[in-house]
């Protein structure tokens, strides 16, 4: 969805997933590429502008912030602090609001009534990094999901946006 995103505000996009042997469950890493010219790369980003990670428990147990360089942007599914993260030192090391918090299951439970998070970090990747607007987030949600679904996850969208901007 945030390729799709992106492709609607006219710009290019790439998007692909890296499995390995994993099994059901297990974490899965994902990439996407956006640009305002042709994307010709087709290998995994090794120093991403932003990082989304959708479940904070992995941040001790996989290097994630591996490459991620202190003028990009992290952006974490939780309801802890930096401090109960163990980041405290890690955010002192960016610029003023390039490491955010939001509360995604938490809007997602609310709109769509699953722990389902994807389309609230959406939202709040918008928000936090100002390249896409809410308003392209939301049309790529419901071209994904027709219908209640789509209309409900774009509210959890709008709602993380919200809660990002107003914070």
């Amino acid at each position: 969805m945030l390729s799709i995103s992106a492709f609607l505000e006219g710009d290019y996009a790439q998007a692909f997933p890296s499995f390995g042997s994993e099994r059901m469950g297990a974490p899965v890493v994902a990439f996407c590429r956006i640009d305002d010219k042709e994307i010709r790369l087709r290998e995994p980003v090794m120093m991403p502008d932003a990082l989304i990670v959708q479940d904070s428990t992995l941040l001790h147990q996989v290097d994630l912030l591996n490459g991620l360089d202190t003028r990009g942007y992290l952006l974490i599914n939780t309801t802890k602090s930096y401090r109960d993260l163990g980041l405290g030192d890690y955010v002192s090391q960016f610029p003023p609001h390039h490491i955010c918090t939001v509360a995604a299951t938490k809007w997602a439970l609310k709109y769509i009534g699953r722990p389902v998070p994807n389309a609230a970090l959406l939202g709040a990747f918008a928000a936090v990094t100002h390249r896409l607007k809410l308003e392209s987030v939301e049309a790529a949600i419901r071209q994904k999901f027709p219908g209640k679904l789509g209309a409900d996850n774009a509210r959890a969208a709008a709602k993380a946006y919200d809660s990002i901007r107003t914070n």
